[in-house]
């Protein structure tokens, strides 16, 4: 059913029909409206008056032509705007954290749903701004069984870590894990995410064996900028040597549950992000430790919406 606007004389009608203390259904049904169209008028159109809420036929049909103004209103962004979204847009900042900044910094007012149908146009006329999007929601795997990767018998699982972890009011809390490039090459990168201001390392090993993985782990823990106090790590083989790192960085250790992704969330938001700049199947061969500052400094920079549009940087300076 096709939806009418209210005509000048059905808010006459509304008026007086109010005057007379008639209820929404009984207005509805005489008018031969909808009960939600009326209830609706009288929502956007009340007034504060000395004898409490009025409706005033005259102001109620002022403030609809108001509206209706600016509705026909042409662009609200210039071309100068689009291009500073554009920009961030290229340096992969997701519409949200460009809206939530540039709000927060009153440089421009701008919605995410604007960005998005920004981005949609500029797809219809053969742009790429699409691709810096973030990666697509794929369908969620369904294990079932027994853990297959070879299992640790008597290491602290996360049921064990201290409470006050979750809270990620404390700083020096860490997840970690192993993001793997091209599966006929052995390099990996290793990162580590600060659970309370989601600061990212991220360090190159040659391949994915406990020796290689622990050298990393061991450095990027000693170089923290933040205290370090506990480390979740995932079920890889590759942390089958984690007494080792304890004993030279103080960090305590425990392990997520198989299977159970979400409980170091942020750390597999984290390596989301990282596939960005290497998709998966992506050679990681001639990757340098620089290049691995580089990217982790480029998101330590993005503001979070977690964070009110702050940054990690920011959070931690």
């Amino acid at each position: 059913m096709t939806y009418r606007q209210l005509t000048p004389d059905e808010r006459y009608m509304i008026g007086q029909l109010r005057r007379q203390g008639l209820g929404l259904s009984e207005m509805a049904r005489l008018m031969d409206r909808q009960r939600s169209t009326i209830w609706r008028e009288l929502k956007r159109n009340m007034v504060d008056s000395p004898k409490g809420l009025t409706y005033t036929v005259s102001r109620a049909q002022e403030k609809r032509n108001g509206r209706l103004r600016r509705s026909r209103r042409g662009p609200q962004h210039s071309p100068e705007d689009y291009a500073l979204v554009r920009k961030l847009l290229l340096e992969q900042w997701s519409p949200e954290q460009i809206a939530g900044t540039l709000g927060r910094l009153n440089e421009l007012k701008i919605s995410h749903q604007t960005i998005y149908r920004y981005i949609r146009r500029d797809w219809r006329s053969g742009g790429a701004l699409w691709q810096e999007l973030r990666r697509r929601y794929k369908r969620r795997k369904h294990h079932y069984g027994l853990e297959k990767r070879g299992r640790l018998q008597g290491k602290p699982m996360i049921e064990d870590r201290p409470i006050s972890v979750e809270a990620r009011q404390e700083l020096g809390h860490y997840e970690g894990d192993t993001v793997h490039g091209a599966s006929w090459e052995k390099t990996c990168v290793v990162t580590l995410l600060e659970r309370a201001t989601g600061y990212l390392s991220v360090g190159k090993s040659p391949d994915k064996t406990v020796k290689s993985v622990n050298k990393v782990l061991i450095r990027l823990l000693n170089e923290s900028l933040l205290p370090v106090r506990t480390l979740t790590l995932d079920n890889g083989t590759e942390f089958h040597g984690y007494r080792e790192v304890e004993a030279a960085t103080g960090v305590q250790i425990y392990f997520a549950r198989p299977h159970h992704p979400w409980q170091r969330g942020c750390n597999e938001n984290a390596n989301g992000l990282l596939r960005q700049y290497w998709p998966k199947r992506t050679s990681m061969a001639h990757l340098t430790q620089r290049q691995c500052h580089q990217i982790a400094h480029k998101l330590n920079t993005r503001p979070r919406k977690r964070y009110g549009y702050l940054s990690p940087l920011q959070l931690i300076s």
